[in-house]
């Protein structure tokens, strides 16, 4: 009989993956579905990036390049904080990678020993616990709550550092939440993970998807840049989704860690692609902004369409492309409310526990379907909502 590692039975899937085979399922049965389940926006990347690429192919730029990545694309990178974020970043502390998931992945393996504890956002990304065990670690989850819009507590993240606590996980515009940490809450946990000694990994995939203020990152605070390690990518901000790039910024030492770890394993990220995105980067035809403005009107839309549906509660979300329906006042768990409306309205939707416990009586939904989609699908489940409104005697509201 096949003997597996131990560790991979600590990993655990993603829900969306799991509701988005249902959803194909009952598709090629000859169900109609929308699909507000996954995280991919449905635009592709801008004609400038499309002819990067192949004129890198043409070029003949398919070949193995530096496992760090390119030059400059790492040049690049660090323009692009330095533009957008205000980070004061260096060429020499970017890492690129073959996807976000992929670069996390790495930069949880060089800070991780058995047994060490790694504070993450709950509800939040899976993949920060699962990984977490994985590499022999114990995952400590802190809770995002409704009553403080889902911005971490940072006494209670304080409350549970132990001196076996090593990396705390941010994720802000936060998946599934959408809530964005603010500067007076970034200044409380940096003091806290300078206090405590502890590495930051900050998960900034969303970080240009934001609707209400500028985008601060816990790196650029006083004493934060060496122990912070940003991890970011194409895929959410660029819709490069399927072109699996990703990059990290870290201090030195660590930077020199990860390289051992890309030369240990994938070598380096697939050179044409590192053209492309350095055209990205550039966005010479305004394609990330007029993204994000469609993503506004969207995000409206679809929390108005959803607060119109007798039980559902939903904050418009400061970031990201999410919107968190608290569906608790209608009576029903979230996982069953899930498969019902996948099932009678064909609207694929996330469980919130499938972000952690604290997902408990929530949905996810995707806004980045087009905006016909998003008012049917609120409309499929105003029609649908009969099931539940004896248990409503009014509409749940903010």
């Amino acid at each position: 009989m096949t003997r597996l590692a131990s560790r991979v039975g600590q990993l655990e899937g993603e829900g969306a993956l799991a509701v988005f085979a249902r959803a194909r399922e009952l598709e090629r049965a000859g169900r109609s579905v929308i699909h507000l389940e996954l995280g991919e926006p449905d635009f592709h990347p801008s004609a400038p990036v499309l002819e990067a690429a192949k004129r890198a192919l043409d070029a003949g730029r398919d070949r193995y390049c530096p496992p760090a990545g390119l030059p400059e694309l790492r040049e690049a990178i660090a323009e692009y904080l330095r533009r957008t974020r205000g980070l004061a970043t260096r060429a020499e502390n970017v890492l690129v990678g073959p996807g976000c998931k992929a670069t996390l992945f790495l930069v949880m393996m060089a800070f991780i020993e058995p047994g060490d504890e790694v504070l993450y956002p709950d509800p939040g990304f899976p993949v920060y616990p699962s990984l977490t065990r994985g590499l022999g670690g114990v995952p400590r989850p802190f809770r995002l709550a409704k009553r403080s819009r889902f911005q971490p507590d940072p006494d209670e993240i304080e409350a549970a550092i132990t001196p076996a606590t090593r990396v705390l996980i941010l994720n802000s515009p936060n998946n599934p939440t959408g809530s964005v940490d603010d500067e007076a809450l970034l200044a409380k946990l940096a003091r806290m993970a300078i206090e405590h000694d502890l590495m930051v990994v900050s998960d900034e995939i969303y970080a240009r998807i934001i609707y209400d203020a500028p985008y601060r990152s816990i790196a650029g605070l006083p004493g934060m840049a060496e122990r912070t390690v940003i991890v970011d990518g194409f895929s959410k901000s660029f819709a490069m989704t399927g072109w699996r790039l990703g990059y990290a910024v870290a201090p030195p030492e660590v930077h020199a860690a990860l390289r051992m770890l890309v030369e240990n394993s994938y070598t380096c990220a697939s050179e044409f692609i590192q053209w492309a995105a350095i055209e990205a980067l550039r966005d010479p035809a305004g394609a990330v902004p007029a993204m994000v403005a469609e993503f506004r009107h969207r995000r409206e839309l679809l929390t108005s369409g959803l607060n119109a549906v007798p039980g559902f509660a939903c904050i418009p979300p400061a970031g990201a492309f999410y919107a968190w329906a608290d569906i608790s006042a209608t009576g029903l768990p979230e996982r069953a409310m899930a498969e019902l409306l996948l099932e009678e309205a064909g609207v694929a939707a996330i469980p919130g526990t499938a972000f952690g416990a604290g997902g408990a009586g929530f949905l996810r939904f995707s806004f980045a379907a087009n905006a016909a989609l998003l008012e049917e699908a609120a409309g499929r489940i105003r029609q649908l909502s009969s099931r539940w409104t004896s248990a409503v005697a009014t509409p749940h509201r903010l």
